[in-house]
This record gives structure tokens, sequence and C-alpha cells, in this order.
């Protein structure tokens, strides 16, 4: 037996080689280090280096790794980029070495392929699932891993290996453009949350890439957005997230963001990828760059970014002159092709599993129903305007979402899905009448406007339609006809660009005007007004909630949404969705406001303060940019309770139809040694039945480092809970939750002191409250001294 046939033997036999363990309550398969090293082995130059890039991304004015002349002696590669049509990339494979390739596709709020083929009468259409901030919305671990393991299964049979998500960057402000993509303000959220959604997407036996890894909270010029921002608030908020993803879940591969942290352009930066992810973590995977990220590969390779796409040729040619050049130890690359073949060896194309391309669409869209109904937020419900009474009769629904519903954001958190649903056939389905002449005149308004919009191009905002004026007559004519008015507010973002303050998290004149002059009409009648939200983040609410008698946060629940919203308005479904991130009173309430998005630091051409918008052109020429978190660890909630700021609606609010009561919160033991637990019980006390989320929040003793407030340690959902009807919930608290992470020593520290525990509804809306003491300062956990910024900052204090 030739040399070559044993390598390419030893890959066919690699599954008999695995050696499987527990990790987190699933298995995880590690391959044998032995006949992976002599894979690489065998390997030449040149084929270590295209394997560690992509095989490149069809767009317009993208330069592709095959596009360009290979270097001689290239690996023989089969064409790859049509193996699954619109997956966002693939690997080389090298099938001499029995080396298949990985097809990598987008999202976390659904996979995003093609939905039609070339030669083919077939569609492949996915589903929409709730955007990422509905899924924290809904408090359920539980019900976003069976999201993860629906999305999976699609995963899985249209043949994909890796999904690119769940997002896990945080909500530091309300105008980033993804903020629909990403779970909270909150780390413990996220990272719940992003575990949860691993756990259930590796399942089905593919893998995800959690990301953006890290401090990625803005889109404007993302690709040179310095981020300057200080060690203790990094290790505190902005790695914290995926530091319980990857210790509770080990996703299969981590996407390191396109921003520069402190300097470095996080894909080129050893201290986060090596020192924090491995080093101090454990992380076990590979890590691939974001699309076109970072400008050095070599530095890539020395860092830790083990896989570099979508994959140029130039690339990869600077990979090979530098190892010739003694410049890059081909140890380094050898390390990560190592940690790329580990992954490898466990995707569905390797192991050869025969995809169906017919994933259970059905069974899919009930579980996304189910979970954008969770989701929902309601905010206000004067007088029991909700749930709407079966002899609601004619309900006359106002606003162009109510039409043409949103069900998730643009660019690579976008969704080809088969159908949607909106809000007003959602209602008809759900027994509501409605009023034909208001639907008629939307329709016929959103048609032709439609008709006028300039063709959409890939990865662009979607234009905006101007909302329907409805004149004086119409509005007092179905006063008098409709029983209730439901006015919808959209609002849609998306990849590459940011939010802006006016017309977009301030609603606009027309949109005021609208509510204003529909619940006054209404109200003039003695009947109801609702406002529905159909929104993917953060928006001004303060200036105009006294209006209507109930406002119901939708955000955006998927394809399905128009039927969650009928379920949670008809009282099919009683809300129990709770903010994950504050609504502020206004704007400017923000602690981050003045800073946000960052500022550019020289002009490269007269368009530099224009608001063009092109992804392409950002991705080509980034301007270069900086931005200090100045705010440090008082993110969201931490800065408003802190400071005392009133928000709009604090973070963990939400309403039911019902009422619940807490009682007997007690601690065992009632000294604390390595772990205390809190129980505490609750009551429906109401008279319907409901799920309430219990969050447990803790203020600790300021002596050495200033902390926030409180801060949300543990949280927990009941089930559904009958009139009358009591659960008890327990919460363990570690030592790690006490503790604090000080720069000065790279440390986790819990001082000595009261630590007061905090049960409650919400941040504001505390139930119940009790009290131990740490007699001495108690060291939990060193870190690698890394990732500081030179010179230090300016950071807010209480």
């Amino acid at each position: 037996m030739s040399s070559i046939k044993y390598i390419v033997l030893i890959m066919g036999v690699a599954l008999c080689l695995l050696s499987v363990i527990q990790c987190g309550g699933r298995r995880v398969a590690r391959l044998g280090k032995d006949p992976v090293k002599k894979v690489i082995a065998a390997m030449t130059l040149e084929e270590k280096a295209y394997f560690v890039t992509g095989t490149g991304m069809d767009l317009p004015g993208m330069p592709s790794a095959q596009d360009s002349e290979q270097t001689p002696g290239a690996p023989v590669i089969g064409e790859t980029k049509s193996l699954v049509e619109g997956a966002a990339g693939t690997t080389y494979e090298i099938p001499r070495l029995g080396i298949t390739a990985m097809v990598l596709a987008d999202g976390p709020a659904g996979l995003r392929i093609s939905p039609t083929r070339k030669n083919s009468q077939d569609t492949y259409y996915c589903t929409a699932f709730p955007v990422a901030t509905l899924l924290a919305s809904t408090w359920d671990t539980d019900l976003v891993t069976r999201i993860g393991q629906a999305m999976g299964n699609e995963v899985l049979e249209y043949g994909v290996d890796v999904l690119l998500g769940p997002g896990m960057n945080l909500h530091r402000n309300p105008l980033c453009g993804r903020n629909f993509e990403y779970y909270s303000e909150d780390p413990l959220v996220t990272g719940r949350m992003a575990a949860a959604m691993v756990k259930g997407v590796e399942s089905q036996g593919v893998g995800t890439s959690t990301k953006h890894f890290a401090a990625n909270n803005a889109e404007t010029n993302r690709n040179a957005l310095n981020t300057i921002v200080s060690e203790r608030a990094l290790r505190e908020l902005y790695l914290e997230g995926f530091r319980i993803a990857v210790e509770e879940a080990q996703p299969w591969t981590v996407m390191s963001s396109y921003n520069l942290i402190n300097d470095v352009h996080a894909s080129e930066n050893p201290d986060l990828l090596t020192k924090a992810l491995r080093d101090d973590w454990g992380f076990a995977g590979y890590v691939m760059s974001d699309w076109f990220g970072g400008v050095d590969a070599v530095a890539q390779m020395k860092a830790g970014n083990d896989l570099l796409m979508p994959g140029k040729a130039e690339q990869a040619k600077a990979i090979i002159k530098a190892v010739r050049e003694k410049k890059l130890d081909e140890a380094e690359l050898d390390r990560n092709i190592e940690r790329i073949l580990a992954i490898l060896v466990q995707t569905p194309r390797f192991k050869g599993y025969k995809y169906s391309n017919k994933p259970d669409l059905k069974a899919h869209a009930a579980v996304a129903r189910q979970a954008a109904a969770e989701g929902m937020v309601l905010l206000k419900n004067n007088n029991a305007a909700l749930p709407l009474s079966e002899k609601a009769g004619n309900l006359a629904a106002f606003g162009n979402a109510s039409y043409d519903i949103i069900t998730g954001g643009t660019g690579s958190g976008d969704v080809n899905e088969a159908y949607s649903v909106s809000l007003v056939d959602g209602l008809k389905s759900a027994g509501f009448a409605l009023n034909e002449e208001l639907h008629n005149a939307y329709g016929s308004y959103l048609k032709e406007a439609k008709a006028k919009l300039p063709p959409t191009r890939a990865f662009s905002p979607r234009s905006i339609i101007a909302e329907m004026p409805v004149d004086s007559a119409l509005m007092r004519k179905m006063a008098s006809a409709a029983d209730v008015a439901l006015i919808t507010i959209g609002r849609n973002s998306g990849e590459g660009f940011d939010r802006k303050e006016d017309n977009d998290f301030n609603l606009s004149r027309a949109e005021k005007n609208l509510i204003r002059d529909v619940t006054g009409a209404f109200h003039e009648k003695g009947k109801k007004a609702i406002v529905a939200l159909n929104v993917g983040g953060v928006i001004e609410t303060a200036g105009w909630r006294d209006m209507p008698d109930a406002i119901l946060l939708t955000w955006q629940g998927g394809q399905e949404a128009g039927n969650s919203i009928a379920d949670v308005l008809s009282g099919k479904v009683n809300p129990s969705g709770k903010l994950a991130s504050t609504f502020p009173v206004r704007y400017q309430d923000v602690p981050s406001a003045k800073n946000f998005p960052g500022v550019v630091l020289q002009a490269e051409n007269p368009e530099e303060g224009s608001d063009k918008q092109d992804l392409l052109v950002s991705f080509r020429k980034p301007k270069p940019s900086k931005i200090v978190y100045e705010e440090g660890i008082y993110v969201g909630y931490r800065y408003y309770e802190t400071f005392k700021i009133a928000p709009a609606y604090e973070f963990g609010y939400g309403l039911s139809y019902t009422t619940f009561e807490y009682g007997n919160l007690s601690l065992s033991p009632r000294e604390f040694s390595d772990k205390i637990t809190a129980s505490v019980d609750v009551k429906n006390s109401g008279r319907v039945a409901g799920r309430e989320v219990v969050q447990l929040y803790l203020s600790a003793p300021a002596r050495k480092l200033d902390k926030p407030a409180a801060e949300l340690k543990g949280f927990a959902k009941t089930r559904l809970l009958q009139p009358g009807e009591s659960e008890t919930l327990k919460f363990e608290i570690a030592a790690r939750n006490l503790a604090s992470f000080d720069p000065a020593t790279s440390s986790w520290i819990a001082e000595a002191g009261t630590y007061i525990i905090k049960i409650g509804a919400s941040s504001r809306d505390i139930r119940r409250t009790a009290s131990f003491d740490l007699d001495s300062e108690l060291a939990v956990k060193k870190e690698s001294k890394a990732l500081a910024p030179k010179g230090g900052i300016n950071e807010m204090k209480p």
C-alpha cells in the first residue's frame, strides 16, 4: 500500500478512532491526535496555506480565492462553492488526503441559503425563526434549545456543516444595527441563551459559530473601528457571555469580529483568541474570521485565528511566503490545521451523511410560532384592554406593518422563508373580522409604493415606505364602524449600518400623529386602541405611551409572527415575555449616547460625512474610526439602577393577564462557603393560567472596586401555573457569581462584606430580599494578564 493511500485510509477510518467524552450533558467527539498529525505531515505547504483560507465568495467586487492565479503547487481541489447554493462559504477539500469541504452558512434567525437552484424545480426554503432579541425575552432556555434543534435539523438536511450563529454581542447602545441578532444588554442572559442555542443546534450533529468575538457593538465602519475598552469592562461584560457559552456548551467554532480592540484587530489578537478563549476558558474548537475580517493573514495565524473566511488567494500566498522566510513557524500553521481537522471529522459531510433537502418545515413553523408568542412583552394594559373579547367584532388595523409585517432584520441575519403571516392574516385565522375598506386601502397603497422602490441590493437596508396617510374622515368612519383599533409600528435594521435617532429610535411625526389621531377618534366613541410594536430593537415610547390603552411589544417574530401576535391578543397565549434590554425615556439617557458609533479619525474622501449606505464599499475602503467605552461596566440596567435614571420600561419588565405573588425566600446554608442556594415560592394569584419569569439580583460590597447597584445572577421561568397554583424555584449562587474582575491582579475577587440577594419580577420590581456575609475576601480565579488598553480610560464612576 502506498503512503498516500495509507493516509487516505487513516482519514477514512478516523471515525473508528474517535474517543467520545461527556461534556456538559452532551456527547463531543474528538479525533485522536496521531491520525490527524499524520495527515498534516502529508500536506504540502501550499495545501496547508489554502486549507486555512476559504474558497472565496461570489459578491460583486469581492475577490475569490479561486479567482486569482494560484501559487504553483496549490492543492487540487473540487468545485465546492456551489455545494449548497447561497451558503456563505466553504473550505477547501483535498481529495488525495480524504479531506472533505465544510459548508458554512448564515445565520442567527434561521439557515440562510438560496431557496431555488439552477436546473432544479425543487425549493429549499428555510424557517424564519424569531430574532434573538425576542428569544431572550422568553427567558426560557429550554424553549431556545428546541428552536436550536429545529434550526440544526434544517442545517443538517440541507447539507450544511456549520451554522454561523448565534450572535452574542451586547446591546451596548440601542442604535446598533444588528441588535436584533443579539440577545440582551446583560452577559448572563446572553451567555445562557447562546449556550441553549448551541446545545440545540449541535444536538443535530452540525456545528455553530458563536459571534462576533468580541466587543463588536456598532456597525458603522466596523472593519476599521478601534474599540477602546477597559480590561474590567471586557471581562465582566463583553467577554462574559462568550465565556458562559464556551464553558456550558463548547461550540464547534467561534467567529472573531471585524473591529480592533485596544489597537489590535480582534482576529489578530493572541490575548483574545489564545489567552482568554483557550487558556482561560478551555475552548476546544477552531476560530474563524468574520468575512474579510482582519488585514494581516500571518498575524491572524499567529494569534490563533485558525480559518480565514471567505478566503482570498493573496492570504494563502502571504502565509506561504512567511513560512518560507521564517516569519511564521510552520508549527503554528500545523496547530491551526489540527484544530480545524478535529472539527471537520465530526461534520456530516465527512461522515457521508445523506441529507434529504426535505426538513420538516411544518413542525419547525409550529415551534417558531410558540416561541414568538412566548417572547412578546406586554408593556401596557390599562383596564384589561387585552386580551380582546370574543365579542370584539370588527377590528380596524392601522399602520403599514399591520399588512406588511417585518419578520426579521436584513443582511446575514435574514432568512429566505416560503411565506410570512401578516398581523391581519393572523387575526383573520384567529376568527376576528377585519375592516375590509381599511384593508383594501392599505393594500392598494403598499402595492403602489413597492412598485416605485429601487431594486434591492444584497446586504443593503430595505427601503422605507412612509406611513399611509389616513384622513380624518376615514378615521372617524373607522371609529364608528369598528370595535377596536390596532396600530402597528414597524422598524427594520441590518448588517453594515447603524440606526438613527430621528425617525427610527424616535417615532416619526406621521407615526405619532397616527397613534394620537386613531386613539383619540376611538376613545371619543368609548372604544379601545392598541399599539403593536413590530421592531427588532429598543425604541422611544415615553412620548406617546399614555395615548393607547395597551402596548404589545411583538418584536420580529419570524414567519409565523402574525399568528403569534393573534395568539397573544386573543388570550390563547398569556404573555410571559420580559425585557432583556432597557427601554430608556429618551436616547440621551443611554450612557453611550455621546460616543456612539465612534468618530472617524481622518477623512478619506469628500463623501466621508455622507449617509451613503454601501456595504461593499465599507469592506473595500473602511474609514479608520475610534470609540471609547467611557461608561465602563455601567451598561444598561447597571447604569440606570446605579445612577438612579428612571427608564421608560426597566430591564426584566413585562406584564401578564394574571398576577403573581412571591413568598418564602430562604437561603441554604445561611453562611457562604463555596455556594449558597436561594429558594422562593411563586403563586399565580390571578384568574388565568400563566408563567412568570423570576429574576435574582445581587448587590455586592464596594470597598476595593466600585460596583453596580445590582447585577443579575440568576433567572428561571415557572411552568404554566393555574390560578392558585404555586411553584418553588431554586437558584444556586457560586463564588464566581459574587466576584468582580480586579485588573490590578488579573483575578476575580469577592470582597468581604454583606451581599444582598434580591428576588424580583424586574430590576425595579423587587419582591423579596435576603442577605449573607462574607467574612474575608475570596480570590475566585486568576486570569491571563491581557487585553488592557494603553494609557487607561477615564471611565464613569458612581
